[in-house]
């Protein structure tokens, strides 16, 4: 499933109840955290938590839920899954009677949230482990799991599995390499800056990455410029190297039947983690409970979660179980994206991008 990112239409499914067997008592056990059981007690007054925008098979957010619900049985979950700029406009609308307790979205438009005053403060666990620019200084906004730039490569139809950006420029890829349009899709723009990082540049020097895009064109080696995802093309074995996220290749590679056929690599010169953000709802109606929902999202037992769905999680150094990680091996040269600047510089790439991958067209 291809998560919609900056440029998510609006639409939204009807809000589910996430059922599951009630129970009388509390959890048993040590807490998570100090004062998990006092917030338990607050949050079993209000007996409920509406999350918005966790759709239950993005993510793993299914298993969260499960969990989520063994663990304070008296607490009901319901979720929406409206998409990330959707969010947004529908927390803007109901500002006067929030009706959400929670929001998850694609790290701008957490920022958007806050700009538009629909979410408040709050730190949950681990929150000062976070990267400064995977969080809200206030904790208006913080990453609760990352996707990461990767080659997806097919190979029934690559000989030789690239390692690097470099290796793509080979004439052993002509016609070989697909990418979304950085202009209408979010992993298009992550990507990018995924580029520039290996070339040379940064987040504020997005150029070395747009150039380097050009020479891809100017090879011949690009297959085509999506404006929608491939996955389904990929599945079929209509691309041989896509550039993309790295839990797509994951799900076609361990889900989806394509087994070994399936590489997914980071590339070695470097790589970007785009952040995907949750925040608590500014005078939501479940405050106790979408602060205790928070908690264990970043527990290390949900962040474990996100891992088996084939998304990063976002609290460093998170312990995995062996065979998940051999399925995300330790990559230090991903980099975490500034979602902030990376907006602001959204113009100028779609500029620089048409300028070198239209030229002649």
């Amino acid at each position: 499933m291809q998560r919609r990112h900056l440029l998510q239409a609006a639409g939204s499914l009807p809000l589910a109840s996430w059922l599951a067997p009630r129970a009388a008592f509390a959890f048993e056990g040590a807490e998570l955290y100090a004062g998990e059981r006092a917030l338990y007690d607050e949050a079993k007054k209000e007996g409920l938590c509406v999350s918005f925008d966790t759709g239950p098979e993005w993510a793993n957010w299914k298993s969260l839920f499960r969990d989520f619900k063994k663990r304070y049985p008296e607490i009901e979950l319901t979720y929406n899954d409206l998409g990330s700029a959707a969010t947004v406009v529908a927390l803007e609308k109901m500002r006067r009677r929030p009706q959400a307790d929670t929001a998850y979205y694609f790290a701008a438009s957490a920022v958007d949230a806050v700009r538009k005053d629909v979410v408040a403060p709050f730190k949950p666990l681990h929150f000062e482990q976070l990267p400064e620019v995977f969080r809200d200084a206030e904790g208006r906004w913080f990453t609760i799991h990352t996707l990461n730039i990767a080659f997806l490569v097919n190979r029934k139809l690559v000989r030789n599995v690239p390692a690097g950006w470099a290796d793509l420029l080979k004439p052993e890829y002509k016609g070989a390499v697909t990418y979304l349009d950085p202009r209408s899709t979010g992993v298009g723009q992550v990507m990018a800056f995924a580029a520039a990082y290996a070339n040379g540049g940064s987040v504020d020097n997005v150029k070395p990455g747009i150039d380097y895009l050009g020479r891809l064109h100017a090879a011949g080696n690009v297959q085509r410029v999506e404006g929608t995802t491939p996955y389904a093309k990929f599945l079929k074995g209509e691309i041989p190297v896509w550039i993309g996220y790295e839990n797509d290749g994951l799900k076609a590679k361990y889900s989806d039947g394509m087994g070994d056929d399936c590489a997914v690599v980071i590339p070695r010169e470097a790589s970007v983690a785009a952040p995907y953000a949750i925040s608590l709802v500014k005078n939501g109606p479940n405050p106790n409970a979408g602060k205790l929902w928070l908690n264990f999202i970043m527990s290390t037992a949900g962040q474990q979660l996100f891992a088996q769905g084939f998304v990063r999680p976002a609290v460093p150094g998170t312990p995995l179980p062996a065979d998940i990680a051999a399925k995300m091996p330790a990559a230090p040269q991903i980099r975490p994206l500034d979602v902030v600047k990376a907006a602001a510089r959204k113009a100028e790439v779609d500029q620089l991008w048409a300028q070198v991958a239209l030229a002649g067209k």
